[in-house]
């Protein structure tokens, strides 16, 4: 068994056009090269390669698609937004199993914010917005610390897009069973509190809206650097954690949640186990059960 991960943070190469830069055509054309090769030394006989938030988003998607096959081979998959909320929620079902009853799940990555409700393993409503942690920071920050000024407005923007969603999740009943999933949510609970992951997955990690309300206060006001240094962010992370919190925090309350279940799985192991059900991976919103 091996894991392997190389961050990208494509979303903050994006220009002002929308246009990934070639900086992150040739990260992204490397770290599939790698992948791809590193799938070949260990013999795997199935290679799944998707794209989500920040290639589905770029005004020059298809060129950068075009130009990763031709460089490596490799054909990425574009995971609508949508189905990368439908997947993830399926890896929390199989996780927490039928007797949570109803989940509600809250997934924060660099480029969107993916939320999903149901009693199924298909959510009855699933939604994706541009709300993640890295396009918010670098579509919003340029201090470090944020200013306080554009804190405030950042909390009114995100309240303002969570607005509609939020009315369809409370159509839908209560929860039985609030998640949260991602790199994201694990630090914020590591932040306040949980079990360091040198714990295992199978301790009970929670995040709290009083407590994660308290940490936006404090890590709000430090440097990017000063954040490194806490313990559950890793530099890679520590710039856009605030942002982060921000949307957290924002869909809580949105939401009516008080407590969120930190779930080990996300959408990596979604889409395994969609493959596992059906014998091939995902592509673009296809493969949904009637």
């Amino acid at each position: 068994m091996s894991d392997w991960k190389q961050p990208l943070r494509l979303v903050e190469l994006l220009d002002k056009k929308g246009n990934i830069e070639e900086k992150g055509v040739d990260k992204l054309i490397d770290a599939v090269q790698e992948a791809s090769s590193l799938a070949d030394n260990l013999k795997c006989e199935e290679f799944l390669a998707f794209a989500t938030s920040a290639v589905r988003s770029a005004k020059n998607a298809d060129e950068v698609l075009k130009a990763v096959e031709k460089k490596t081979g490799v054909k990425l998959r574009v995971i609508s937004g949508e189905e990368e909320a439908r997947l993830t929620f399926l890896a929390t079902r199989r996780w927490y199993g039928w007797s949570a009853g109803r989940i509600t799940n809250l997934d924060i990555g660099g480029g969107s914010l993916e939320m999903s409700t149901g009693t199924e393993e298909v959510p009855d409503y699933a939604v994706s917005l541009d709300l993640g942690a890295g396009r918010l920071t670098h579509e919003w920050f340029d201090t470090d610390p944020p200013e306080r000024k554009k804190i405030n407005l950042l909390r009114d923007y995100i309240d303002a897009e969570l607005a509609g969603p939020a009315e369809h999740f409370k159509q839908m009943g209560e929860a039985g069973l609030a998640v949260g999933t991602s790199k994201t949510f694990r630090s914020l609970a590591r932040l306040t509190g949980a079990a360091p992951s040198s714990a295992g997955p199978y301790v009970k990690r929670t995040l709290t809206a009083p407590g994660l309300r308290q940490l936006i206060a404090f890590i709000s006001r430090m440097t990017a650097a000063d954040r490194a240094e806490l313990e559950g962010i890793n530099s890679d992370r520590s710039h856009q954690i605030v942002a982060g919190a921000l949307v957290a925090e924002a869909a809580m309350r949105a939401l009516n949640i008080d407590k969120l279940e930190i779930c080990p799985w996300a959408l990596r192991e979604g889409v395994i186990l969609k493959w596992i059900d059906q014998g091939h991976a995902p592509g673009i919103d296809e493969g949904e059960d009637d």
